[in-house]
């Protein structure tokens, strides 16, 4: 069994209004050093795999296909053995 951990972050030199939403409102806190704010999606997910190739393929793939949208996102992600 696997689990993964995904990262969905947008792209650089797309607009994130969300991020600047909350940097101003850090600011607003008197955190004035935040330079940049960057809003993103963290998923996990768990697998019932026993092959890590297999495992890393499945999650590329659903990432392609539902959890990502290439056009503005980038993603990564970690693949960890977990045991019952």
């Amino acid at each position: 069994m696997f689990q993964a951990r995904i990262y969905v972050t947008l792209k650089q030199g797309i607009l994130d209004p969300q991020g600047n939403a909350v940097q101003g409102a850090l600011a607003s806190l008197g955190y004035q050093n935040v330079e940049e704010v960057r809003v993103g999606k963290y998923l996990v997910l768990s697998l019932a795999h026993s092959d890590r190739a297999e495992a890393e393929k499945e999650v590329r793939e659903m990432c392609a296909r539902l959890l990502v949208n290439p056009v503005i996102e980038d993603y990564t992600f970690e693949l960890q053995e977990v045991s019952l």
